[in-house]
């Protein structure tokens, strides 16, 4: 699937080095096999979706391909709790039950598929954070439902939490931007962060009124010293590209006010028109021009790092159509500003 899967990293991030796009992709079985059986709409077809058609464009050829790897356990409890990361390795081995109250069933070997969508974003921020890249995105990522004891909205582990954990203790950043276009509301992220003045999060999303998880309304701005600091703009059912670019002018603004070190971007293609859970009208054309503009504000601030992370999304045309749209963006903001 993955022309170079037999490359090392060192070698890949060598090709980078002498020249490339200075944007990676985290892809291949290993995420791939993140979904659930018998018809769930997060089925394991999603990557493949979208893998054929950054073959059909051309773009395997114009990014550094990186293979995903396993997080360790200890990576895992760097959001979530201990009794949780239990849970979930238990309902793994039988592969019985629902690891929430009935979105998220367990199947056998959950466990380590939803560790490979963890490993996988660890591994993109790696190649950011080390120079090989300047971008990242990784398509079976950005499980933002997801709390710190609990799975929820088909979400196992939250890679996007342990993103911003290993970004906060590790590489000692204080102003991390996430922002969500995803249809639903990311509550596991915001929830989380909700009071951490290192998070400036916003979230545009199908007002909670009318959509799963029933969250993220306006006046959710933060508390305690996170006050002010996280921006959640719900959408009404039906909203198109024209709302979301009002809405859009607001992200752009809060974000720049606060001058982010690094940028995360959760692009769920559900926001798309023809979705078959959500309600909105967005067309891809609001996914580039949001990652677009993302690249230029991690130009401006961020030493233009930033990572995207693929979502939901269950009608495979949009999944194909949003997220190699972002992917392209990532790829000419490099192209305009040379990697290196």
């Amino acid at each position: 699937m993955l022309g170079s899967a037999g490359l090392s990293l060192t070698r890949r991030y060598r090709v980078a080095e002498n020249g490339g796009t200075g944007t990676c992709v985290v892809a291949g079985e290993r995420i791939a096999r993140y979904g659930f059986p018998d018809g769930h709409p997060f089925g394991p077809d999603r990557h493949d979706a979208f893998w054929r058609e950054v073959v059909a464009q051309g773009l395997d050829r114009r990014v550094l391909q990186l293979a995903p790897r396993r997080a360790t356990r200890a990576e895992l409890e760097l959001f979530h709790d201990p009794a949780y990361v239990d849970l979930v390795s238990a309902r793994s081995a039988t592969g019985e039950g629902y690891l929430d109250a009935g979105d998220t069933p367990a199947f056998k070997g959950v466990f380590e598929a939803a560790s490979d969508v963890v490993g996988a974003s660890l591994v993109a921020l790696e190649a950011v954070m080390d120079g090989a890249a300047r971008r990242g995105f990784v398509p079976i990522a950005g499980l933002h439902h997801a709390g710190r004891a609990r799975a929820a909205g088909f979400c196992v582990f939250n890679d996007i939490g342990v993103v911003i954990e290993t970004l906060k203790r590790r590489h000692g950043l204080s102003r991390i931007a996430y922002v969500d276009i995803d249809a639903h509301h990311g509550d596991g992220v915001y929830y989380a962060y909700e009071d951490d003045p290192a998070v400036i999060l916003a979230d545009t999303h199908e007002d909670g009124r009318f959509l799963y998880p029933g969250t993220g309304a306006a006046d959710e701005t933060g508390s305690g010293a996170a006050t002010g600091l996280k921006l959640n703009l719900p959408l009404p059912p039906g909203a198109g590209d024209a709302e979301f670019l009002a809405a859009w002018q607001a992200i752009e603004a809060h974000l720049e006010r606060h001058a982010p070190e690094f940028v995360l971007f959760q692009c769920g293609a559900d926001s798309l028109a023809g979705d078959p859970i959500t309600h909105l009208g967005l067309t891809e054309a609001a996914h580039i021009h949001a990652a677009t503009r993302l690249c230029a504000l991690a130009d401006r601030h961020a030493a233009g790092r930033i990572l995207g992370f693929g979502g939901g999304g269950y009608n495979r045309r949009n999944i194909a159509r949003a997220w190699t749209g972002v992917v392209a963006a990532f790829v000419e903001a490099a192209r305009t500003r040379p990697f290196g």
